[in-house]
């Protein structure tokens, strides 16, 4: 094992810091055995071994070599109070399960449904290594408030939907959230939600990108999912998929969030390889709901933008990102008979940096000086690792761990789950509310 790059540093004090840890990122060829300073939720020193001594903590974690360090996954595209509607519809195709078993229900939902559903959302993502999520639903104040509650990086964007004058209402309800929220504590960004082409207008899409320029903040919308939609743009709406994307301009917004991105034609990929857009795959509710095969591999090599997210816990039904790392590579591999697509690097860049870049959260998503301190922490001393070493370190990450391997989970140097612990949140009586909110759903 090699270590950090040398630099010489002050005996100034620091929070935290990691003792001999395992530093891999998705920038990284291979991992280096470091010492890391946290200071003021900031990554202040990376140290290499001989430069220990000058650097003194309020607080160490000893890693002894034995567990690593990895930046916090961002679930870049879900609809976190979900996990109140888990296993409804099961095995039924998307407009029939959208149509018959979920929207009946979400008609239901009041703003503590949503709150509750978060919360429980929130446990989850935590203990599997989430340090960020990007959400578009209902009620968003509240999505908002149990984010701040918890500590956690969230991307919030109201559920745009509906005709004139009801769309209306909404687009200032979605500006009002960006009034309230966006920047708040450097936790939470807020995006423009059109829910996708074929719950809203082109005139409506259209009003949504204006907004959105008009604020300089971003658009998350479900696109091409399903087979389904390709041709309802070019029948019902005769357009084509991606000049709608500038036709409308929503191209043109500070940040576009593509969810799912499924049915994109490969030989047009390169026509959404812009710094600004980044498509949100998200594998498991795709081969859920049989919706398809993203060619993700494809997007990466013509330079298109590749996030992941796990989408609600309705249709996938886990909120867990290293399932969605793992699955988006083998799906690559498997279905394009070839087993160098979608390298393990590749695949932990698109799962942590990708989605906060998306979400328009800076500095944070890679293990850099001066980049904030929201990390992973991953326990390097179990059977599944047995053969690790730094330069094959993100191939067991990727194929051979879980995020039960997590044993810490940190977010601008505090941590929110360490040791089967949530610091910031109350896991039992979260669960014992959930109970009661799922029961009072399917009674109604």
């Amino acid at each position: 094992m090699t270590s950090c790059h040398f630099e010489r540093e002050t005996d100034r004090e620091t929070d935290l810091i990691f003792r001999d840890a395992v530093v891999l990122d998705g920038s990284r060829e291979r991992a280096e055995v470091c010492d890391i300073a946290v200071t003021q939720g900031h990554i202040s020193h990376i140290l290499s071994g001989e430069q220990r001594p000058s650097i003194k903590a309020k607080e160490e974690y000893l890693c002894q070599g034995k567990k690593a360090l990895l930046p916090g996954f961002a679930n870049a595209h879900t609809h976190a109070a979900m996990t109140l509607l888990r296993g409804l519809g099961e095995e039924t195709p998307l407009k029939d399960w959208l149509e018959k078993h979920i929207w009946p229900v979400e008609e239901r939902l009041k703003p503590r449904h949503i709150r509750i559903g978060t919360q429980l959302g929130v446990i989850e993502m935590a203990r599997s290594g989430i340090t960020c999520f990007g959400d578009m639903y209902f009620h968003m104040d509240e999505v908002a408030n149990v984010a701040m509650e918890a500590g956690m990086r969230c991307g919030l964007c109201q559920g745009l939907i509906g005709k004139p004058p009801i769309f209306s209402l909404k687009l200032k309800e979605g500006i009002k959230l960006y009034d309230r929220w966006h920047g708040k504590d450097d936790l939470i960004t807020v995006q423009l939600g059109p829910h996708a082409p074929y719950t809203v207008s082109v005139k409506s899409l259209s009003r949504a990108a204006e907004a959105a320029r008009g604020l300089g903040i971003g658009i998350h919308t479900h696109w091409l999912e399903t087979e389904w939609e390709v041709g309802y743009i070019k029948e019902e709406l005769k357009k084509d998929p991606i000049d709608l994307l500038y036709e409308t301009g929503l191209t043109d917004a500070s940040h576009l969030i593509l969810a799912h991105g499924v049915w994109f034609p490969q030989n047009r990929l390169q026509e959404i390889a812009r710094d600004n857009v980044t498509v949100v795959h998200n594998p498991s509710s795709n081969l859920k709901l049989g919706s398809g095969f993203a060619p993700v591999s494809q997007m990466i090599e013509r330079g298109v933008n590749v996030a992941l997210g796990s989408d609600g816990a309705a249709s996938n039904n886990r909120l867990d990102l290293w399932l969605e790392m793992r699955t988006a590579s083998l799906i690559q591999k498997g279905y394009y008979r070839d087993p160098t697509l979608i390298k393990s690097k590749d695949a932990i860049k698109m799962a942590t940096y990708s989605g906060h870049k998306a979400l328009g959260f800076s500095e944070v998503g890679l293990i850099k000086k001066g980049w904030k301190a929201d990390f992973v922490v991953v326990d390097l001393d179990n059977p599944r690792y047995v053969g690790w070493n730094c330069d094959n370190l993100a191939s067991f990450i990727v194929f051979s761990g879980s995020s039960r391997d997590i044993c810490g989970t940190m977010i601008k140097g505090k941590w929110i789950y360490k040791d089967g612990e949530f610091t910031t949140m109350d896991y039992e009586k979260i669960q014992h509310e959930a109970r009661n909110a799922r029961d009072e759903l399917m009674a109604l």
